[in-house]
């Protein structure tokens, strides 16, 4: 790792960022954050923290000293001054003197001396920064340095690759013990121009943000290089090739599974080249029971993986057994932690779920598992930087993880809990939904409802351009598919098992409304249309109800019908037959489907503007009634017009329906000819 530090570039941000609220200090501190928050074996998600010592003005306009640290949880790459919060150095120094400070009494400690109230909350590491004397501190959790401290021998180790350079600080949980266990460390070595933290990372200092930042590197460079020459003198045992497995055919059954009483995962497969040689490796995978690399990262991929042995395993019935035992061996093993803890410690909590948020199984990788897309790739994230480390700390000596009693006071820590946030409890939170003919129209108007109501969408659409820009807006899945090709409706599916894991439903949406009198309708359009509003919906409800019945948990196929279907008119048979079939395959669906606890329905639409009908088309059949385009609209018992978004409605009502299969919901403001009942 070499430094990037350019004078040119960090003068930009005192230009872009300097002025009564930003002095040159914070500028230069939020460059040299960005450039640590830049590397992801640094820091990653919310990690680490770097803080500036300086003056600013208070709210009496008064020249006060203070620390300004990077507030909890916020991302390094993209910190601004205003995720610096600042606070009174003097006073909060004079909490060095103190033999204890519990969690409540630090957060006070650190809120009531704030300049700003309304300024977002300071790193749990605030004290840390404080009690040391430095202008600049920057503090990462670095692959190779905790590859170094993370060791049964560690102050050996240090020693011989650091020398006296920097000082060597034993395990303590974050806040106040460790700031105070670091201060004593650094008062002990003056000299040293920074502290390795075992388990926490690397902390440097001086007294410019260029010099403090470059020690970073150069501390890092030398970890790496002494790492590198390590694992090339290391042999571990000669291994054959381990037989490749199927993703395709494990994730929906590993995430039915997952989803034990009603809590819904998203899976993240990782299977790139190091991850396989860590996994498949007999002589490293049990490294990873041995708990994380550092504190943060318990609560993002819990202390230990699940571990899978699923090769030789053919059948689907094969693999549910062996992950059904493994998970449920999981979960006893992680409530039996639970109690040993409380026990231990004499305190009763609320266990968290026992699911493993990690998985690991040779000849497929690591799958990471989070309530949400955004949780899930964090764990993934995380856990592939730990199996770096313990690649590398295996090489130099013998790597130690976190202990278990250590891990539970972090997992249940609340100033860590904090950091995930709430769950938004949204009614299809986790519900991973695929969405066909989704550009525009009811297509677009259901993606925007069902992204409000929580789920992950996977949206399909032959039509390249506004759908891309739907995906952007909604920041979900979309791929570019003809949902007549059955080979490409497969493949799509497939392709939402590898970014989600699997699927809880399906909105079968994409249509077209060919026009021609029956008895001269050519072959052609009757067929496309059949194609269009017949076997389009049959290939995404076959392949959609595989993923359901690997899942084993239910779900949902919902149809974009027709008035049609009930009430044809004249000259549009070639669309109505098609859409009568449409509604004839949910049935049979519904019928088919039902002991899997698949629920089939669909909505019966009619004269909402989608542009499915031609302005032309649509003033010919007002003036027939003798009546403006608008009023057509509005034709109707409720005499209002029935919009994209009533449609939306009605696919997220029957989706959370669980009751309701085989049923046609009427969505056309009224109209008795189209009733199907």
């Amino acid at each position: 790792m070499k430094s990037v530090w350019s004078d040119r570039e960090a003068e930009t941000f005192v230009e872009r960022y300097v002025s009564d609220k930003c002095n040159r200090d914070i500028a230069l501190r939020v460059y040299s954050s960005r450039l640590l928050g830049s590397e992801t074996c640094l820091v990653q998600h919310g990690g680490g923290n770097t803080s500036v010592k300086t003056s600013i003005a208070d709210d009496l306009g008064r020249q006060t000293p203070v620390l300004c640290i990077k507030a909890s949880g916020r991302d390094l790459d993209s910190l601004e001054p205003i995720d610096l919060p600042a606070l009174r150095i003097e006073s909060i120094r004079e909490l060095y003197e103190l033999d204890r400070l519990d969690d409540r009494e630090l957060i006070n400690a650190v809120r009531i001396r704030m300049l700003d109230s309304t300024a977002p909350n300071p790193s749990v590491e605030a004290l840390l920064h404080a009690f040391l004397p430095h202008k600049y501190i920057d503090h990462s959790h670095a692959d190779a340095v905790l590859a170094v401290v993370d060791q049964e021998e560690a102050e050996k180790i240090c020693r011989e690759i650091f020398e006296d350079r920097l000082a060597l600080v034993p395990y303590v949980r974050s806040g106040f013990s460790l700031a105070k266990k670091a201060a004593q460390v650094y008062r002990a070595n003056p000299q040293c121009e920074g502290l390795l933290l075992v388990q926490h990372g690397l902390v440097t200092f001086a007294e410019s943000a260029r010099e403090s930042y470059e020690r970073h590197i150069e501390t890092v460079d030398t970890a790496e290089s002494f790492c590198r020459k390590r694992r090339y003198w290391v042999t571990y045992q000669s291994m054959r090739p381990v037989e490749s497995i199927s993703y395709i055919k494990i994730a929906p059954i590993l995430r039915g599974l997952l989803s034990e009483g009603g809590r819904n995962y998203i899976l993240c497969p990782r299977q790139d080249g190091s991850i396989r040689q860590f996994v498949d490796n007999p002589k490293l995978l049990p490294v990873a029971r041995r708990g994380v690399a550092t504190p943060d990262h318990v609560i993002r991929t819990k202390r230990s993986p699940l571990f899978l042995s699923l090769i030789g395993l053919r059948s689907e019935e094969e693999i549910k057994a062996h992950v059904e035992q493994c998970l449920k061996e999981y979960r006893a093993s992680y409530n039996a932690y639970v109690e040993k803890c409380m026990a231990k410690k004499d305190v009763v909590i609320q266990p968290s779920d026992p699911d493993p948020r990690i998985i690991l199984a040779p000849g497929l990788g690591l799958i990471a598992a989070g309530p949400s897309l955004k949780d899930a790739q964090i764990a993934a994230d995380i856990f592939q930087h730990t199996i770096e480390v313990m690649q590398n700390a295996e090489a130099i000596g013998a790597y130690r993880g976190l202990a278990e009693e250590d891990s539970f006071d972090i997992e249940y820590w609340s100033l860590e809990q904090a950091k995930l946030g709430q769950q938004s409890g949204s009614a299809l939170e986790g519900k991973v939904v695929y969405i066909t003919g989704a550009a525009s129209g009811i297509g677009a108007a259901t993606a925007y409802h069902f992204a409000r109501a929580g789920a992950c969408l996977y949206l399909v659409d032959r039509v390249a351009e506004p759908l891309e820009k739907l995906g952007a807006r909604l920041g979900c899945a979309f791929e570019v598919v003809d949902v007549t090709d059955e080979a490409a409706v497969r493949t799509s599916i497939d392709g939402v098992i590898y970014t989600y894991g699997g699927l809880d439903g399906a909105i079968s949406n994409a249509g077209y409304a060919p026009q021609s009198p029956i008895d001269s309708c050519p072959a052609a359009i009757l067929r496309e249309s059949v194609e269009v509003n017949f076997f389009a919906h049959q290939w995404v409800s076959s392949h959609v109800t595989r993923v359901l019945r690997s899942q084993g948990r239910g779900g949902f196929l919902l149809y974009n019908a027709s008035k049609a279907a009930f009430n044809p008119g004249e000259g549009f048979g070639p669309y109505a037959i098609a859409k009568a079939a449409l509604v004839a395959l949910m049935k049979q669906y519904a019928l088919e489907g039902g002991k899997y606890g698949i629920r089939s329905n669909a909505v019966n639409a009619d004269r909402i503007r989608t542009g499915l009908f031609s302005e032309a088309l649509i003033e010919e059949r007002a003036n027939a009634r003798g009546i403006r385009a608008d009023d057509y609209f509005r034709a109707n018992l409720l005499g209002r017009e029935v919009t994209a978004d009533d449609v939306a409605q009605a696919f997220i009502s029957l989706a959370l329906a669980q009751s309701t299969t085989g049923c046609v919901i009427t969505v056309d403001g009224g109209n008795i000819a189209a009733s199907p009942r």
